[in-house]
């Protein structure tokens, strides 16, 4: 894939073990970044990742362990992070869990795991890459969003990940205006249906769900060092859905 050059680039995915974090760090390694491959329990998977990524091209990789939604655990990740590849230059918030239930039949655990993971997360991962990046006069922040989360999207199943996922929004709007004289853009991509979701409903735009390489196309453009005056906006990966049609 043709992309931009990230050499001397260090990237952070996080949940990057398995799943679209696995493609989105992959394609970073592609791409030339030092990667670090961050998980939570699935340290094997990891280090699978991490091999691939150094057969992908990527100069230096390192596996980091951390609970996104603990600060210490957060400040630890980062500080063996740094102490392997450097301050981190390009940070994508993926983690982020979902519960595809009913409202009144999920757990206060899994609702709150769902608002931490996919909104605590992104909020302190970024707060932690932040200072680094000011100093450095230079820094890309991607969330990964949820499709028309903009538009008050919300279901009796799965609710909580509906308002975490527009609260990452609203984050990723305000963090662009916090940051927009410090060198570093901040911007979200937003899919619908994915090529490994859990889930799939009986009609898909364009008759087929997002493919990793549509995730990672506009993550790349973000990340570009000549994107720098492109901050606060969300793409979204959906083939044209249209939630509110009928």
């Amino acid at each position: 894939m043709d992309g931009p050059d990230l050499s001397g680039q260090t990237v952070l995915v996080t949940g990057s073990a398995r799943g679209v974090g696995r493609e989105l760090l992959l394609a970073t390694a592609r791409q030339g970044a030092k990667t670090a491959v961050h998980y939570h329990s699935s340290a094997d998977e990891a280090n699978a990742v991490a091999e691939l990524a150094r057969k992908a091209g990527a100069p230096a990789v390192t596996t980091v362990q951390g609970d996104v939604t603990d600060p210490d655990s957060v400040d630890a990740l980062f500080d063996a992070l740094e102490a392997d590849l450097g301050s981190v230059d390009c940070l994508v918030n993926n983690v982020g869990d979902f519960a595809p239930q009913h409202w009144e039949a999920i757990d206060f655990e899994s609702w709150n795991r769902v608002l931490e993971t996919n909104l605590n997360g992104t909020y302190l991962c970024s707060k932690r890459a932040l200072p680094g990046m000011r100093e450095r006069g230079y820094g890309r922040i991607v969330n990964v969003g949820y499709a028309s989360s903009e538009k008050g999207l919300v279901s009796p199943k799965n609710f909580p990940y509906f308002v975490a996922k527009a609260g990452v929004i609203m984050f990723t709007r305000m963090l662009a205006a916090d940051t927009n004289d410090d060198g570093i853009t901040v911007n979200a991509i937003s899919p619908y249906v994915v090529e490994n979701s859990d889930e799939f409903p009986e009609t898909l735009p364009r008759g087929r769900p997002a493919s990793f390489e549509d995730m990672t196309r506009p993550l790349l453009w973000f990340l570009d060092p000549e994107a720098n005056y492109v901050s606060g906006q969300n793409v979204e990966i959906d083939g044209g859905w249209l939630p509110e049609q009928v």
